[in-house]
């Protein structure tokens, strides 16, 4: 199947558990914005990462004819992951590419010009996982750039490719669900909704620049950027939230304003 499908599949069970153990009981289903995070959903689960597939393939082919690159490019490696049993490829990659995600979602974050793009996925007021793919196009830019050479380095098969992309997605569904679910201590190995939850606390209402774990928690743990307390936050978002733009064509765009943006509710 293709990623798109994997996606669909993999979502449904989330629309069940969110009913069936809700942190927010009140958060029904069809809130506000709804409409919108399913646009999201779809263009980055699907169309944006094709684009950019697309996009990167041709600019890659016109600098191979312009500067006239040997065969394999300027990095033509031996992957060192020829050869390798799928299981072991597969463990390599999760923990080395998470690692590389935990070190950009921290750029993300410390780069003011960066944080402005990744402002879209933090405009989250309400929890659930649609959020996993509400990003702005720009991040899957930064994301795909930090990965290409060590996914090259590695050259680890399509196959183990796809399943890490399925297996990132329902931990990106699972940390970002209207779910009642508490990790124990798995939480300090695994990301769990909780901690995702105090990542999401901007300003006033928690610690800044916490929890910035992808999939795994431990490097929260061993850099000193865990914080996972009992209680819950008393609100998402960030300082100036209210005037963030809430449509899917404002946050698409963004930071370029559009004119007349209707201001966010953060009720």
């Amino acid at each position: 199947m293709s990623y798109a499908m994997w996606l669909a599949v993999v979502s449904v069970p989330f629309v069940v558990l969110e009913r069936l153990v809700p942190r927010d009981a009140s958060q029904g289903f069809f809130r506000r914005g709804l409409l919108r995070d399913f646009g999201f959903f779809v263009l980055n689960g699907h169309f944006v990462g094709v684009g950019l597939a697309i996009a990167s393939g041709w600019l890659w082919g016109l600098a191979q004819a312009q500067w006239r690159l040997p065969e394999g490019g300027l990095f033509a490696v031996q992957p060192v992951a020829s050869g390798w049993p799928m299981w072991l490829q597969f463990l390599v990659a999760f923990v080395a590419l998470d690692l590389v995600q935990w070190l950009t979602h921290v750029t993300l974050h410390r780069v003011p010009w960066l944080w402005e793009f990744h402002k879209v996925h933090h405009a989250i007021t309400k929890m659930d996982f649609w959020g996993s793919l509400r990003f702005h196009w720009m991040e899957v830019v930064v994301y795909r750039t930090t990965q290409f050479l060590p996914l090259l380095w590695l050259g680890a098969a399509p196959e183990v490719l796809m399943a890490l992309a399925v297996v990132s997605t329902v931990i990106g569904h699972m940390n970002h669900a209207n779910v009642r679910l508490r990790f124990g201590p798995l939480a300090y190995i695994v990301n769990s909704p909780h901690m995702h939850l105090w990542h999401h606390v901007h300003g006033d209402a928690g610690p800044v620049n916490r929890n910035f774990g992808i999939n795994l928690a431990v490097w929260d743990w061993l850099f000193g950027t865990a914080y996972l307390p009992n209680e819950e936050p008393a609100r998402l978002g960030f300082a100036g939230i209210e005037s963030f733009p809430d449509t899917l064509v404002g946050e698409m765009v963004w930071p370029v304003e559009l004119p007349a943006s209707s201001e966010r509710s953060t009720t």
